[in-house]
């Protein structure tokens, strides 16, 4: 699969987002796994257009991530613009 343990905690110790590198509970840790997989999905869709079933599962990870981000900027605003300026995200 393309999401093995060793990428996760390379994106941990990219973003320095969790504490530890197994930490995948907090918001920024699964905005980050989420947006690897967003990135995943959109370059598979690219070359097959007509998978909707993908499709629909890469309109359902985007929602997740929206609802998270919304989230992170209600409890804590800095965190939150720190992840999108970590993860070339806009809002």
């Amino acid at each position: 699969m393309y999401l093995t343990t060793e990428i996760k905690q390379d994106l941990f110790k990219k973003h320095g987002f969790a504490k530890k590198a197994e930490d995948t509970g907090s918001p920024e840790a699964q905005i980050a796994i989420f947006t690897h997989r967003i990135n995943h999905l959109t370059q598979h869709l690219k070359s097959n257009k007509k998978d909707y079933s993908t499709q629909q599962g890469l309109m359902k990870l985007v929602g997740k991530r929206k609802k998270l981000l919304n989230y992170l900027q209600k409890i804590n605003i800095e965190r939150y613009r720190a992840v999108l300026v970590d993860l070339d995200l806009r809002k």
